[in-house]
């Protein structure tokens, strides 16, 4: 528990360091014309998040810390230096231009009126699976291997949908404004286009289309042609993703890249790209799968591949076990922290 406390109060020092770092942001950078200009005075906050998350050793609280900071936040700035990306079109507010530097939200420029909402007892019941599957993990041993894979791959996207909920929950209600969702049911995906650019984590999707695909799609299109441009983007929006998958990784485990991570996403830019390129034809020719089947085919392929690729960094260094019993030390640390709940466990 004294271990906990010490993270808890390592984890304020970063956040307060970031917030600060922010305010420089919106007191002074925002006022340096756009352009490598502001770039530049741009490059001290840009190391400061770069480095904040070695302070944590906890590989929950590093690993939302430094997809908040090191990917999605230092993303966000590059594309502010040249009045870009959500920040360029945030309201002028300090409150609103943390909340979106620093997390995983996007405020609705346009909210569409015929959406319909996503039923609200569906969020507690992914909490609810979500803390069972972190409770499975002491079990383990007695699991089959495949059962496992899908406990991972469910952790994984349960735990980021909810997490990111959470986040995002309080600074909807406190700023009034909507924000973009971050999932779109992946688990009905007809494609890997479809899984990738349109339902799984779509901030990640709002962040490297303007900073990666647009730039290099513009930057090749002359050379190749409109259709090839887009491929070649395609497949470095992948790699960049790759890459920063890969960061992520070295600051939760704390041991050399192997590099496995990196190809996963290589991988799966290469399929996407043959994906499309293989799609126009089948369309012109009027061949097309029914949603079904290419549907399990996306299933399986992400599977296979998480298994051989995406996971066993994570799980040769324990973080599945870590990762579950820090779960629980966290509940019992808040439950600790807030003598009230002791009501409720009370007998009556």
């Amino acid at each position: 528990m004294k271990e906990m406390e010490s993270e808890i109060e390592k984890l304020i020092k970063v956040w307060v360091s970031a917030i600060l770092g922010l305010c420089y942001c919106y007191y002074i950078a925002s006022r340096i014309p756009k352009g490598f200009l502001r770039f530049f005075s741009l490059i001290p906050i840009i190391y400061l998040f770069i480095t904040l998350p070695f302070k944590i050793s906890s590989p929950n609280l590093v690993g939302y810390t430094s997809f908040f900071l090191v990917w999605l936040g230092t993303f966000k700035l590059l594309l502010f230096s040249f009045n870009h990306g959500p920040l360029a079109l945030s309201p002028p507010n300090i409150l609103h231009f943390i909340s979106i530097a620093s997390l995983p939200i996007t405020p609705k420029q346009h909210p569409p009126p015929t959406k319909q909402n996503k039923p609200k007892w569906l969020l507690p019941l992914k909490a609810l699976l979500f803390a069972t599957i972190a409770r499975a993990y002491d079990y383990n041993q007695h699991l089959h291997p495949h059962f496992l894979l899908l406990l991972y791959c469910c952790h994984l996207y349960l735990g980021l949908e909810v997490i990111f909920a959470i986040v995002a929950t309080p600074v909807q209600i406190i700023s009034g404004f909507q924000i973009e969702s971050q999932f779109d049911e992946p688990c009905l995906s007809t494609s890997l286009q479809d899984f990738w650019g349109h339902r799984w984590n779509l901030m990640v999707s709002r962040i490297l289309r303007p900073s990666i695909y647009g730039p290099v799609r513009r930057m090749s299109t002359p050379f190749m042609g409109p259709f090839y441009a887009m491929l070649v983007a395609m497949f470095a929006t992948f790699l960049v993703s790759g890459l920063m998958h890969e960061l992520i990784y070295y600051y939760v485990i704390r041991v050399p890249p192997t590099w496995e991570i990196t190809c996963f996403f290589v991988l799966h830019g290469v399929c996407t790209v043959a994906e499309v390129a293989v799609k126009k034809v089948a369309l012109r020719r009027g061949w097309r799968l029914h949603r079904v089947i290419s549907g399990l085919l996306v299933v399986a392929f992400l599977s296979v591949t998480a298994n051989w690729l995406f996971f066993p960094q994570l799980l040769r260094n324990g973080m599945d076990q870590k990762s579950s019993e820090e779960y629980a030390v966290l509940i019992n640390f808040f439950k600790s922290r807030l003598p009230l709940l002791d009501v409720f466990n009370s007998p009556k």
